[in-house]
């Protein structure tokens, strides 16, 4: 299935082949939890501090149970700090 993958500010490097700015399509598979995309991704645990799934806040405890569905939209960033 079809996901969509929005990566900020130091994770954009991580994104897949064919995207563009800090958007991609990606392919999964059914029944792929937020995690399970994290970790294909091979994005560092630690960076992953604010994770949306279709613009809700997803907690680290609910991002092996949160399964993805087609379509939906997936936004990670790291901490940020600032003043």
């Amino acid at each position: 299935m079809k996901i969509t993958v929005k990566l900020f500010a130091l994770l954009d490097k991580y994104l897949p082949e064919g995207g563009e700015r800090n958007v991609a399509q990606l392919d999964v598979a059914d029944g792929a939890s937020v995690q399970d995309v994290i970790g294909h991704l091979k994005l560092p645990t630690e960076h992953c501090h604010l994770v949306l799934v279709n613009g809700v806040y997803v907690s680290p405890g609910e991002r092996a149970g949160r399964v993805l569905k087609p379509g939906e939209a997936l936004a990670i960033w790291p901490p940020v700090a600032g003043g």
